[in-house]
């Protein structure tokens, strides 16, 4: 297995118009109908998140008990509640919009209401600007301008109650310092204090911003933070403002006990399934603590159930854990503190053959098998975890630790970016590891084995890489691979008792910072 590096600058790829579009547009730096950031007249000008508002696409529930008049935005007092200051020009008597912590507040009125499955579907990076440019892509045309839109089978798909509406994800401050390796925060409060104005940035997540250097915390008159993903995953699985790099512990750096601890404790079954290393962000805010999202050995601890620096006596453990991670090696980590053990950065070996079942352990591994194709390494894995009812482990990935990128047109054959160099495949790297739907199905069938009620969330993280990269090949190509999962998910719903006593939210964590200026260059297909 290997992930060879090569110049961004080589010949364009007649017939695969979007790469194509992506390199003309690396090599010049010039826009052609769309750019990344608050500059027009450049391609590439912002590789990191925005404060934008994000949709989000609910079935099974609706959206009625937070949005309009009963938006937090709406109220003063609510907003102090929720930062523990008001933050300025944030109040807006007139928001539809909502906010982050709304998403675990939804999770938990549909367990209140007797709610037996609940997935958090989660896109990681994935703006309405994004969501655009997919959808235009698959469509071949303009097919909306603002909205819900249509085009993609998580905006189009009526199986089951649905609703759309979006939310504000400004953290509670950046900037914010710790010690790892004593778990506490030593500098409270951060920099810069989160907040979110609409006549700056807009009420719509369409909305063309009036200062278009607001989002990216820059702003002439108002200056909030925008979010990293592990301070807006706590807000979704724990209901709080946190700092960025937080993960469910509070601006103090206090454990807090995100939804699936919750549920746990109450006998639900607990899964989480990443395209990206199981201990990324968002994945490790489904279920661990830490001061600092960069822990990584210490989260998947957390995450498996093995002793911690932050949970010395071990965590249960969740029931089901599937992704990437596999491939990478580092000797030396200085995020990670003084307890990180080299090789892999993600998942020591140590703690891999602790939780194997062949060593007695309560997980059955799949993991990428040279010569072997991924998606029966997991079958046949999830297959044995429900016979013997043990739980489920699977660790697959290339170099860089994530699944091979999909683009535009389907295929595994990447194409450079200013800030990053172009990704090639072997064969082998394709063939030994899974896709998103792989895991997410070999996830629903083992909870399922389980028996209800269990909670699952899913991750598309290759968007928020995608967008980082300002590749707009690699973006449209991995929401339609998060966008194959989800119709594998709603079919399997389907086959399974239908959507009486399921619950699915699908979402972002943040935005970045795409613009189309003409949406039309994407509609060749």
């Amino acid at each position: 297995m290997f992930l060879a590096i090569v110049p961004i600058a080589h010949c364009a790829r007649p017939g695969d118009p979007v790469a194509e579009l992506q390199e003309t547009n690396t090599e010049t730096n010039e826009t052609n109908g769309l750019h990344w950031g608050p500059n027009p007249k450049t391609y590439s000008n912002w590789t990191t998140h925005s404060n934008r508002l994000i949709p989000v696409y609910t079935f099974g529930i609706n959206l009625d008990s937070v949005r309009g008049q009963n938006s937090i935005y709406r109220s003063e007092e609510k907003l102090k509640e929720l930062f523990g200051f008001v933050p300025t020009k944030t109040v807006n008597p007139e928001a539809e919009y909502f906010d982050q912590t709304d998403v675990y507040r939804l999770q938990k009125m549909a367990v209140d209401s007797g709610k037996k499955r609940i997935i958090l579907f989660v896109y990681d990076g994935m703006d309405w600007q994004t969501t655009w440019a997919a959808a235009i892509n698959k469509s071949g045309k303009v097919p909306y301008r603002e909205g819900r839109g249509t085009g993609l089978h998580f905006q189009d798909y009526r199986g089951a109650t649905t609703d759309f509406g979006y939310f504000v994800t400004t953290p509670h401050n950046s900037g914010t310092d710790v010690n790892v390796d004593r778990q506490i925060v030593t500098s409270p409060g951060g920099s810069t204090k989160g907040g979110y104005d609409p006549k700056e940035a807009g009420d719509k997540p369409w909305s063309i911003p009036p200062d278009a250097n607001y989002p990216i915390a820059k702003g002439k008159n108002t200056k909030h933070a925008y979010t990293d993903s592990s301070a807006s995953a706590t807000s979704m699985t724990a209901g709080i403002k946190t700092y960025n790099n937080a993960v469910n512990v509070d601006y103090l750096g206090r454990e807090i006990l995100p939804i699936s601890r919750q549920l746990q404790s109450e006998g639900w079954h607990i899964g989480v399934v990443t395209s990206v290393p199981i201990c990324h962000a968002t994945p490790g805010s489904a279920y661990a603590n830490n001061v600092h999202r960069y822990d990584y050995q210490d989260i998947t601890r957390d995450m498996i159930g093995l002793p911690s620096v932050f949970h010395p006596g071990a965590l249960p453990g969740v029931d089901v854990l599937i992704g990437g991670g596999s491939g990478d090696k580092k000797e030396k980590d200085g995020n990670q503190g003084e307890n990180f053990v080299p090789g892999n950065p993600y998942l020591t070996q140590e703690d891999m053959e602790k939780i194997n079942l062949a060593n007695g352990g309560p997980y059955v591994v799949a993991e990428r098998t040279s010569g072997r194709k991924g998606p029966e390494v997991l079958e046949e894995a999830k297959a044995k975890a429900i016979a013997e009812e043990k739980r489920l482990f699977g660790f697959f990935g290339v170099k860089g630790g994530h699944l091979p990128f999909q683009t535009a047109n389907g295929d595994f054959n990447p194409v450079g970016s200013r800030p990053s160099k172009v990704e090639k495949y072997t064969e082998a790297d394709i063939s030994e590891n899974v896709t998103l739907s792989d895991m997410s199905l070999a996830a629903l069938d083992t909870l399922e084995a389980k028996g209800k009620p269990w909670w699952l969330m899913i991750e598309a993280g290759d968007v928020d890489w995608a967008n980082h990269s300002n590749n707009i090949d690699n973006s449209i190509g991995a929401v339609l691979s998060g966008d194959q999962a989800f119709h594998s998910v709603t079919k399997w719903i389907e086959e399974h008792g239908g959507w009486d006593d399921t619950c699915l939210i699908l979402t972002a964590d943040h935005g970045h910072y795409l613009v189309l200026e003409d949406p039309e260059v994407l509609t060749v297909k």
